[in-house]
């Protein structure tokens, strides 16, 4: 995703109807019941994902609520200086591998538009304060220096996860160590520990460049199970400006409240809502959750990447603030005489109650169970979103595979659920079938049979963890 302001995840406390593009048909569209077997939070791309799946192994009774006037979540375009800029996940990272990138193969299908990013002088093309590039040797020895105290802070971690007590190394301090840092861990941490992405897609990486924006991918995900009619998505299962404020689950099922007063019912619910957004108090569970660079060739725009505590300074102040302070850095670097920039576009991710940040970052030494722990689903609430991905958080295709691994595990508990209850209807008949059969039977004989009831009785309250008595 775009290299924006991260979301930091180890404090969490958890923890088919065919697009018809000349047709106007009303009568196709899809009402959405008062109660349905599953209801999506979020429109973004693993809640679009997890939609497409659930459609193609039949469960169409499903509504989408996304909380704004849109589909796409962190995926976002908007018209800047007359070209089409993306304002959350810009690139498609992962590509040319030994195996094939979902998102890219989309992106392919599409004939969306991209550019290819080479980062393989950004370790050397570091400029001062003054607008001075730093010596290539300097800088040669300045990366190599961060590279061996990367993996000496990777080996720390990984000794004091054993229990040894290792003295940590030094921070970087200087303008130039703070530059190579954030190149080192943003684009070349695979020097330093393997990332999946790059492992298993390749190391190519591709900027979105499109008019029809990084969202279009979405759009056509969404043609293969929701009403479309002229590049618009007309079916009533998705809900618009439906902001989720209330969600109460039990055994039973899942109640979902708006901020616009509607009610929502369902047996599931899938919730895509980003990292940030669960560490907020926008939703309020019951019973609660348990505790555990020249982008636009041709263009003439500059992207400026900010990160954590910058990110939220510069979100703060006002855009004319920040115009005159980027202005100020440019002439710095390439002279008093370059001409005023005509406009700065900001986006303000951390301060959209919606989004809560730009992508989840994990810390680099983090215990799988994290992850776990924080896609585990609760009752009948499964947690869906580029943060669950164990190999791919912080990617698009890191949430569009999500998507599809949680809708998968709703399918397969929907499936039990169905054994479990023809089984149950089967004990309470066996003992009926009993008495029907034989008329002498005496209550010591029937009384044996009645064993296999206590049976469910047991798996709902004989349990040790407290997770499944906190849903009762």
């Amino acid at each position: 995703m775009s290299r924006q302001q991260n979301t930091n995840t180890h404090n969490y406390p958890h923890t088919h109807t065919q697009s018809h593009s000349s047709l106007s048909l009303p009568l196709l569209l899809m009402d959405s019941p008062s109660s349905s077997s599953v209801i999506i939070i979020g429109a973004g791309v693993s809640g679009i994902s997890a939609g497409k799946v659930l459609a193609e192994n039949g469960i169409e009774d499903m509504i989408i609520l996304e909380a704004s006037d849109r589909i796409g979540g962190r995926i976002r375009k908007e018209n800047f200086a007359g070209v089409s800029v993306e304002l959350g996940a810009g690139w498609i990272a992962g590509v040319g591998g030994k195996e094939s990138n979902p998102v890219w193969e989309l992106a392919c299908q599409s004939g969306l538009r991209t550019c290819f990013s080479d980062y393989s002088n950004a370790r050397y093309n570091i400029y001062d304060r003054s607008g001075k590039i730093f010596p290539s040797g300097v800088a040669a020895d300045s990366y190599k220096k961060a590279v061996d105290s990367a993996i000496e802070k990777l080996r720390s971690l990984e000794a004091n996860l054993d229990g040894e007590v290792i003295e940590q190394p030094c921070s970087p301090k200087t303008p130039i160590e703070l530059a190579i840092d954030f190149i080192l861990h943003d684009f070349e941490m695979a020097e330093v520990e393997p990332i999946s992405t790059y492992v298993e897609f390749g190391e190519r990486e591709f900027l979105v460049a499109d008019d029809r924006g990084y969202e279009h991918l979405l759009y056509k995900m969404a043609e293969n199970f929701l009403f479309t009619s002229e590049g618009k998505i007309l079916d009533n299962r998705l809900k618009l400006n439906k902001v989720v404020r209330d969600l109460q689950h039990s055994r039973n099922g899942v109640v979902v409240k708006t901020e616009d007063g509607c009610v929502y019912e369902a047996n599931y619910v899938i919730l895509s809502a980003s990292i940030g957004v669960l560490q907020s108090d926008l939703i309020s569970f019951r019973p609660p959750l348990p505790h555990m660079e020249n982008a636009y060739p041709g263009s003439n725009i500059l992207v400026v990447t900010l990160t954590n505590g910058e990110s939220k300074r510069v979100e703060a102040q006002s855009d004319e603030e920040t115009l005159e302070e980027a202005m100020g850095v440019l002439r710095d670097m390439f002279g008093p005489n370059i001409p005023n920039a005509t406009d700065v576009l900001v986006p303000r991710w951390w301060n959209n109650r919606f989004q809560r940040g730009s992508y989840s970052n994990y810390p680099i030494i983090s215990d799988n169970q994290d992850v776990h722990y924080i896609k585990a689903p609760v009752g009948r609430i499964f947690f869906t979103g580029e943060h669950t991905s164990e190999r791919f958080s912080g990617y698009v295709h890191g949430g569009y595979l999500a998507g599809i691994d949680t809708s998968k595990s709703l399918l397969e508990e929907m499936r039990k659920q169905k054994e479990r209850k023809s089984e149950s209807q089967a004990f309470l008949l066996e003992p009926l079938l009993a008495l029907t059969g034989s008329l002498t039977l005496t209550q010591t004989e029937a009384v044996p049979s009645l064993h296999k009831c206590d049976i469910p009785t047991q798996l709902y309250l004989g349990g040790k963890v407290g997770l499944q008595e906190a849903i009762l």
